[in-house]
């Protein structure tokens, strides 16, 4: 019993200090997804869709829940966002070449058609999409990729 009381106070003593240890934050000055936008022309339904379901983790500006202070949840959604924009950072939609952006759109739609995107540990705290959003975002990026396919 002696070994588990030590065990449980050391794992207590870890937990406090990792607390002073914070990772970087996705914090750019301003949520900058205007080409992304003005390019795909999303309606106002998808916009909101976007805003409230993708831009946090596939954009340079994270809008953080207060639980994003507590380690090491601060460090799994450091770990998520990070991942999220290296395989789609809608801020940097400008510099992709049209082939990419046909790619991007079409990955989106997979992604969602399967029900991967928003992931499952996101959509714990946030809610999911609906199969109406769904339908509404796959029309929307297919036909977005008009502009990009060859």
């Amino acid at each position: 019993m002696k070994i588990v009381k030590k065990i449980l106070v050391a794992l207590l003593i870890a937990l406090v200090l990792i607390q002073f240890y914070r990772p970087e934050k996705n914090n750019a000055e301003y949520r900058d997804v205007s080409a992304f936008e003005t390019e795909t022309k999303p309606s106002n339904k998808v916009a909101a869709i976007l805003e409230s379901k993708c831009y946090d983790c596939h954009s340079n500006k994270t809008e953080y829940p207060w639980y994003a202070q507590v380690a090491p949840v601060s460090f799994w959604l450091h770990d998520h966002i990070e991942e999220g924009n290296e395989h789609f950072n809608l801020s940097n939609w400008s510099t992709y070449s049209d082939k990419k952006k046909d790619h991007k759109l079409d990955e989106l739609i997979e992604e969602v058609e399967e029900g991967e995107m928003p992931l499952k540990s996101y959509t714990w705290m946030h809610g999911s999409i609906t199969e109406e959003e769904k339908e509404v975002i796959i029309v929307w990026a297919k036909k977005a990729r008009e502009n990009y396919s060859l």
